[in-house]
């Protein structure tokens, strides 16, 4: 995997590069603000990006915009943003450009290297990868909408999903069978009156719908 890292911290930019070299991939460009990533992009085409929400010069929101023209200009290339704290409105940001290929963490959690890079393998094979801090968040924002229809066995089913986990994975984590995910995934497009259409289609349509960009 050939990717770029844009990082204003020198310590933390070091360490993303060192933690992805030793387990294979790439690293093409690592860089400070958010007018070099758009050039390494531009010039080394990589398969994902790691992006800093804030970098200079104004230390806002100048990660999520290079992002934003990314995911236009280079729509295979993938986008995880990394952010000091919980800012869930960037997320709906990002995945309303584009619902594949996008993931939102929390720095912390690139202190778990395997779970890290399992995130950002999800992320550059099509996939999306969110903070379970930003999914509580959401849920708590999202508690006076139709997901109220939902039981909190399908509200955690829906939370597991909108981190990007496969049916397998939700079923290992809540401890059931992957037969018990598919039932409560119906249910859940169902009380969500999601059309009829391929399942792949009506499980973005419900992230979407619990992240409020739908």
């Amino acid at each position: 995997m050939r990717a770029v890292i844009a990082e204003d911290s020198v310590l933390l930019r070091v360490g993303l590069v060192k933690v992805l070299e030793a387990v294979g991939h790439e690293v093409v460009a690592a860089v400070g603000d958010a007018e070099e990533l758009l050039a390494a992009v531009a010039e080394h085409q990589p398969q994902v990006v790691v992006v800093d929400v804030r970098m200079p010069p104004g230390f806002t929101d100048e990660g999520v915009r290079a992002a934003l023209v990314i995911r236009r200009q280079w729509p295979e290339v993938a986008v995880l943003l990394l952010s000091q704290f919980v800012e869930e409105r960037y997320a709906s940001d990002l995945l309303s450009a584009n619902t594949s290929g996008v993931g939102y963490l929390l720095k912390q959690r690139v202190a778990n290297v395997d779970d890290f890079v399992e995130a950002l393998q999800r992320v550059a094979e099509g996939g999306t990868a969110l903070d379970p801090e930003v999914v509580s968040q959401l849920l708590i924002r999202r508690d006076t909408d139709p997901l109220r229809r939902l039981t909190p066995r399908e509200r955690d089913v829906l939370a597991l999903m909108a981190e990007g986990r496969s049916n397998a994975a939700i079923a290992q984590t809540l401890v059931v069978s992957d037969s018990a995910v598919a039932k409560h995934i119906n249910a859940i497009f169902a009380k969500l009156d999601l059309p009829s259409a391929d399942v792949t289609h009506r499980r973005v349509l419900a992230v979407l719908h619990f992240l409020g960009v739908a």
